[in-house]
């Protein structure tokens, strides 16, 4: 076994949620009437912490405004997230790994909170041991998340392979010293994650699976 520590990124990676996400930082921008994001501007900050997506979707805003559109965030995100669903095949590739002796740990630009419902509503918390988010670390692709997991299993940065949608995710493992996969079907287009340079760019659940399998 190469990675005794495998760490997945959760929207867009485990959760089909990126359509969500987009939605709902457009809404709040209309209801605090400032320029609406297009598609593509707003699914490129999925991953980092609510507070600097905000601020990196609309670099001009005010600090009060920007604690504003993270309300609005919340409230439009949270009416519906209940309905979102995993993506095909996630859950029985956790239930192989954690099998298999792979210690499982998530990194997510959601907060503690977000991440605790979230973990509720998919039903996957038993096959997470540890996991991190962004308002108690710094946000990505800063590498503490991956540190402080890799110091809480005790676990050399080479038995480590991150896993994520979106370049936040890649940069950030790079930044820690660990092993990088991409998936296409999340947030960011699949020329952005090549140009992360990870192990391997994989098109669905499945795919990463087998991946996992043979070379994890």
């Amino acid at each position: 076994m190469k990675y005794q520590l495998i760490v997945f990124d959760w929207d867009g990676t485990l959760l089909d949620s990126a359509a969500a996400i987009v939605q709902a930082i457009q809404a709040a921008c209309r209801d605090l009437e400032l320029p609406v994001p297009d598609d593509n501007q707003a699914r490129h900050v999925i991953g980092l912490g609510l507070a600097d997506a905000m601020r990196h979707v609309m670099p001009d805003l005010r600090p009060d405004q920007c604690q504003a559109m993270v309300d609005r965030y919340r409230h439009h995100y949270l009416s519906g997230d209940h309905k979102l669903t995993l993506f095909a095949g996630v859950r029985d590739m956790l239930v192989r790994l954690q099998a298999a002796g792979h210690a499982l740990a998530v990194a997510t630009g959601k907060s503690r909170l977000g991440l605790e419902r979230a973990l509720d509503h998919s039903g996957l918390r038993p096959y997470f041991l540890a996991s991190r988010c962004a308002d108690e670390c710094h946000s990505k692709p800063h590498p503490q998340m991956l540190q402080e997991l890799m110091a809480e299993f005790a676990v050399a940065a080479e038995t480590v392979v991150m896993i994520g949608d979106t370049s936040h995710d890649l940069l950030m493992a790079k930044n820690a010293g660990v092993d990088a996969l991409a998936v296409t079907y999340g947030a960011h287009p699949p020329e952005h994650l090549l140009e992360c340079a990870p192990l391997a760019v994989l098109g669905s659940v499945p795919d990463l699976d087998r991946w996992l399998r043979d070379h994890g």
